[in-house]
């Protein structure tokens, strides 16, 4: 009784902790926003080139207004749900296959490393030229900046999976696919929803970084434009819908890992 009692006070205590935290986190937010305000309206700061809070709504209501709103981010958010589709499915096909087969991963590691440490905006350029001024080429972009980290990062984890529990497979004459099912990526449902929530982010770096140069919609294209004929209000809007898009993005995976973790804690209970 006395355990059920302390499980259920610390349950409170963890809630209440989260509450806490969430409520830090959105005063965090309000007071940026506040500060933010009152020294555009104070004149501490130009609001021409730093914009403010109130003139980023009246911008955002002008792009609803004239429908362009939702035309400039739902063409980045399908670039990005496009390009971290891809990221995820290569990663992931690539990483069981240098399991599988390790002497190909040998054979290709000083390449995977030097493909992921080479800067892809040095890249970006070059591929516009080979692919042409293409959404695809926006997508691969995206791509080429999340998937080779991604493709390492799955390939260790899966290397780092306990061998005995492989070996109680092959010792009950399992198949490769039957390690790769029962063991290999029930083991790594955490590390890759984990490369999940760093490569939504990469994606939609690298889908601005790909529009900044080869778009004609888009949030990269409407910043390129506003810097461009110095309309500072269309910059300061596009950065605070992608910072808002990225969050949302990021707690969406994180409600999936959340709700992964609660089920396998019911299934572990329950057996």
């Amino acid at each position: 009784m006395k355990n059920e009692e302390l499980m259920r006070l610390l349950a409170r205590r963890q809630k209440r902790n989260r509450k806490l935290l969430t409520a830090g986190r959105f005063l965090i937010g309000i007071l940026f926003f506040a500060i933010w305000e009152l020294c555009a309206r104070f004149g501490i700061i130009n609001d021409f080139i730093f914009s403010s809070p109130s003139r980023v709504i009246r911008t955002i209501q002008s792009f609803a207004a004239n429908n362009t709103l939702w035309l400039h981010v739902s063409v980045t958010l399908k670039e990005t749900a496009l390009s971290f589709f891809m990221t995820m499915v290569i990663s992931l096909f690539t990483a069981l296959l240098f399991w599988r087969f390790r002497w190909i991963y040998k054979l290709f590691e000083p390449y995977l490393i030097l493909l992921n440490s080479l800067p892809k905006s040095a890249l970006a350029p070059l591929l516009i030229v080979w692919l042409g001024n293409k959404p695809r080429t926006i997508i691969v972009v995206a791509v080429s900046l999340a998937v080779f980290g991604a493709i390492l990062t799955l390939y260790h984890a899966f290397e780092s999976v306990d061998p005995e529990k492989i070996k109680l497979i092959q010792t009950l004459n399992g198949t490769k696919m039957h390690i790769i099912t029962k063991v290999l990526l029930p083991s790594t449902v955490l590390v890759f929803i984990n490369n999940m929530k760093v490569n939504i982010g990469l994606c939609l770096v690298g889908v601005i970084i790909g529009e900044f140069l080869a778009a004609r919609a888009g949030l990269g294209y409407l910043i390129i434009y506003g810097s461009q004929t110095f309309k500072m209000d269309y910059v300061v809007t596009s950065i605070v819908i992608l910072c808002t898009a990225a969050i949302v993005l990021y707690a969406l995976l994180t409600w999936a890992e959340s709700a992964y973790n609660r089920y396998y804690l019911k299934n572990a209970s329950a057996n």
